[in-house]
C-alpha cells in the first residue's frame, strides 16, 4: 500500500531566489574572510563557509543567512525534515569549492590574471542541472547529498 502513494510535492523555489540567497551567503563569508589579510583569507573563507552553511543550517532548521533572507529551507525529501550532518557536508563541500575559486579569482583580480574567467566554471557545472530540472530544480550538489530546496514562510 505505501508503494502506491503519490510522492510528496514540496513548494519549488524560483531560481532567482536561490541565486540571491547564495550571493548573500558568499558576500557574508567573503567579508569575514577579508579581515584576516591575504595570508588567512582562504582558511578563514573555508571556516566561515562551513560555519554559515553547515553549522548554522543545522542549528537554524535548514536555513543559512541568505536562505533566511530569501525564505528558503534545505530538507531531506525522503523524510521531509532537516538533512543529517553528512548530507550537509557533502552538499556544501561542492558549493564551497566553487565559491572559494570565485573568491580567489576576485581577490587576485588584475589585468594579467585570467583565473577569474575559469573560476566560475565549477559553479556553472554544479548548477546547470538545477536550471534544466523542471520538477525539483536540484543542482548537482543537491542530487549528490539527496537534498531539496523548498520555500518557507519563516524569515525576512
Amino acid at each position: 500500500m505505501p508503494d502506491q502513494m503519490p510522492p510528496r510535492r514540496f513548494p519549488r523555489v524560483p531560481m532567482e531566489r536561490r541565486v540571491g540567497a547564495f550571493a548573500i551567503d558568499v558576500c557574508a563569508v567573503s567579508l569575514v574572510s577579508l579581515f584576516g589579510g591575504s595570508a588567512l583569507a582562504v582558511p578563514l573563507f573555508l571556516i566561515a563557509w562551513f560555519g554559515l552553511r553547515v553549522v548554522l543550517v543545522e542549528r537554524n532548521q535548514g536555513q543559512s543567512l541568505g536562505r533566511w533572507a530569501m525564505d528558503i529551507k534545505v530538507i531531506d525529501p525522503k523524510y521531509g525534515s532537516l538533512p543529517n550532518l553528512t548530507a550537509l557536508l557533502k552538499r556544501e563541500a561542492l558549493t564551497g569549492v566553487g565559491s572559494l575559486l570565485v573568491f580567489i579569482g576576485l581577490v587576485n583580480l588584475s589585468p594579467t590574471n585570467g583565473f577569474i574567467l575559469v573560476a566560475p566554471l565549477w559553479l556553472l557545472v554544479d548548477c546547470v542541472p538545477a536550471f534544466l530540472d523542471t520538477d525539483y530544480r536540484q543542482a548537482y550538489h543537491d542530487r549528490l547529498a539527496r537534498t531539496l530546496m523548498i520555500q518557507t514562510r519563516r524569515g525576512y
